[in-house]
C-alpha cells in the first residue's frame, strides 16, 4: 500500500531497504518495517482548511488505489461490510435493550429510557436509509480505515502526510470518509456541524465524486447512534459484572448532544438532497 501511494504521489512513509535489499525483516515469525519519521503536526479539528485539505487527500488516496494490486505473493484484504445488514442488527440491539431497561429501571436504565425515543428516532433514519443503498453501486477501493487526525500530519511546508496503514483493506470509499467525519463531528467543538459535514463532502467530491449511494451510506453511518447502541449493549449484556456506575457515566456522556444529532439528521438530508438532486430514500 505504501509502496502504491507512493507511485501515486500520495506523502506516505517509504519503506526503507533493509542490508539485503529487501522491504522487510523476519523475526520470530514477525515482520517488522522501518520508515523515516515525519515530522509534523497532527491534523487539526478547529481548522476548517486542514479538514477539507485532508478530505481532498482522501479522495486523491481512493482515485489513485482502485486499480489496487498487492505485491506478488500477498493476500488482498477485503472488507466490505454489509452496512444494512449491520445496522438492522445493531437497530433490533437497541429495542431488545429498551425491553431490558423498563425491566430493571435502575440509574443507567433510567438514563437509557429517558433519551430513547431521540436515539430511536436517528436509529430508525439511519435503518430506512441503509436498506435503499444498492450496494452494487458503492464506490470500491484501497481504504485506510484509521483515517483520523492522528494519522494526518501538516508538515512545516504545509505538505499533508498519512501515516499508520495498519488496518487498510479493500473496503467502500464512502466508509473511510464516513469514519473520518463521525470522529470529527462528534466533538464538543464540531458537534454534529451540517455545513462543517457538507463542505468535507463537497471537498472529497471535487476530487473523486460519490454515487448517491455512497451519499446514502455516509447519511446512514453518520446518523446512526453508535454510542448509545453499543454502551447499552454491553451493559445488558454484562450486567452481573460491569462497573453500573462507569457505564451509566458513559452512557450519560453519550446523549449529551442527542439534541444536535437529531438536528443534524435533519439538516444534513435537505443539504444532500438539494445539493445532489435525488431523493435519499
Amino acid at each position: 500500500s505504501l509502496e502504491w501511494f507512493n507511485r501515486y504521489n500520495i506523502n506516505v512513509p517509504k519503506l526503507l531497504p533493509t542490508l539485503g535489499g529487501g522491504r522487510y525483516v523476519s523475526f520470530n515469525n514477525m515482520l517488522f518495517i522501518l520508515t523515516p519519521w515525519i515530522e509534523g503536526e497532527k491534523c487539526d479539528y478547529d481548522n476548517i482548511s486542514e479538514v477539507t485539505e485532508a478530505c481532498r487527500n482522501l479522495a486523491k488516496m481512493h482515485k489513485a488505489a482502485k486499480g489496487f494490486l498487492p505485491i506478488k505473493g500477498s493476500a488482498m484484504r477485503i472488507q466490505k461490510d454489509d452496512i444494512s445488514a449491520s445496522i438492522k442488527k445493531h437497530y433490533y440491539n437497541i429495542v431488545q435493550s429498551y425491553s431490558e431497561a423498563y425491566n430493571k429501571k435502575d440509574r443507567f436504565s433510567k438514563v437509557f429510557l429517558e433519551h430513547y425515543s431521540d436515539n430511536l428516532t436517528l436509529a430508525t433514519a439511519s435503518r430506512e436509509t441503509a436498506s435503499a443503498i444498492n450496494i452494487s453501486n458503492l464506490s470500491l477501493s484501497l481504504c485506510h480505515l484509521d483515517y483520523v487526525n492522528k494519522n494526518i500530519l501538516f508538515d512545516k511546508n504545509n505538505s499533508i502526510w498519512v501515516i499508520d496503514f495498519d488496518k487498510c483493506s479493500i473496503d467502500y470509499c464512502a466508509h473511510d470518509l464516513s469514519y473520518f467525519l463521525r470522529r470529527l463531528l462528534k466533538r464538543s467543538n464540531t458537534r454534529w456541524n451540517t455545513l462543517l459535514a457538507a463542505n468535507c463532502i463537497s471537498a472529497y467530491n471535487s476530487i473523486n465524486p460519490l454515487s448517491q449511494d455512497d451519499l446514502k451510506y455516509i447519511y446512514a453511518y453518520l446518523c446512526f447512534p453508535q454510542k448509545y447502541w453499543k454502551i447499552s449493549r454491553d451493559y445488558y449484556n454484562n450486567l452481573n459484572k460491569c462497573n453500573k456506575n462507569a457505564f451509566t457515566a458513559l452512557i450519560t456522556k453519550a446523549v449529551e448532544n442527542d439534541e444536535y444529532h437529531l438536528q443534524f439528521m435533519r439538516n444534513f438530508k435537505r443539504i444532500i438532497e438539494e445539493t445532489y438532486h435525488f431523493n435519499m430514500k
